[in-house]
């Protein structure tokens, strides 16, 4: 991956720091009826907690305990799902990317899933202060008949505090593989003054967040006309569409105001996988 054009706003070297490095291993397998935790390690302010849920698939929740993500930090998840086993994984709360004076903080996700796993990826939104730079990558290696189910919401910007996102950088591919067969591929690249850039009709139409949401189950394909009568009419100036190839379903969000984006992909979410999601999204 090629390192994002300097910001143009640093006229000096930034000064050296100590960057946080966060890790988390985590390998899923199963006991008789049940999902276990058959391995797990953390590093750095990288923490997963086990809350007791009652619905039909075991939750972890990713914390991060430095608060958010600083220029030149990083940040790294290694999953595993053995054959048969499944897992919700979400965040405590959202993920902020600080301002950046020089580089860029960066997240690399790694998922694999044996035969027969289910993994609903559903992380809280992103959201990138003013002049944030980041690198994020989403790496996925399925085996034949796992499933994922995967969701991400960037915001740009601090809405609640009337924050535009005037510049700054951001970088984000998705890769999936079944089979060892490249299956979808994925990149979105702004950089500079990406406020102008996304004021482009052609571009964002003044959108500050947009969002993924990408079904690989077996059988995703068929729920196109499902997937399109949920977003029927999202409103709040939103502009949503689904799309069904080569086995899998995608879902693109677009609009204005974030929070009736994350709203609308929480309505869907909810409805496409008929049950709630995490308490943490409702709290």
């Amino acid at each position: 991956m090629r390192p994002l054009p300097p910001p143009e706003a640093v006229t000096a070297p930034a000064p050296l720091r100590q960057r946080s490095h966060g890790r988390i291993r985590l390998r899923m397998g199963r006991a008789g009826a049940a999902t276990i935790v058959a391995d797990l390690a953390e590093s750095g302010p990288s923490r997963l907690r086990f809350p007791r849920t009652h619905g039909p698939m075991p939750e972890a929740v990713l914390v991060n305990t430095a608060g958010g993500i600083a220029c030149g930090d990083r940040f790294e998840v290694g999953l595993d799902l053995d054959a048969g086993s499944d897992l919700v994984l979400t965040t405590n709360a959202a993920e902020k990317i600080y301002r950046s004076d020089g580089p860029a903080s960066a997240i690399l996700n790694r998922v694999a899933l044996g035969a027969g796993a289910r993994l609903a990826w559903l992380p809280q939104e992103t959201i990138l202060y003013d002049r944030a730079r980041l690198e994020r990558r989403f790496e996925v290696d399925l085996a034949e008949g796992a499933g994922l189910l995967a969701c991400e919401i960037v915001m740009l910007g601090r809405a609640a505090s009337g924050e535009v996102f005037t510049a700054g950088a951001i970088r984000d591919r998705w890769s999936v593989r079944r089979a060892g067969r490249l299956v979808y591929a994925d990149a979105l690249a702004l950089a500079g003054p990406v406020a102008e850039l996304l004021a482009r009709s052609a571009i964002g139409g003044g959108a500050r967040a947009f969002g993924t949401i990408l079904d690989l189950a077996p059988g995703a394909e068929a729920r196109i006309d499902e997937a399109r009568a949920l977003l029927d009419g999202p409103g709040d100036g939103l502009e949503a569409g689904a799309s069904a190839w080569n086995g899998h379903l995608a879902v693109r969000l677009l609009g204005r105001d974030p929070d009736a984006l994350r709203r609308c992909a929480a309505r869907f979410l909810a409805a496409y996988r008929r049950e709630p999601l995490p308490r943490v999204w409702q709290a």
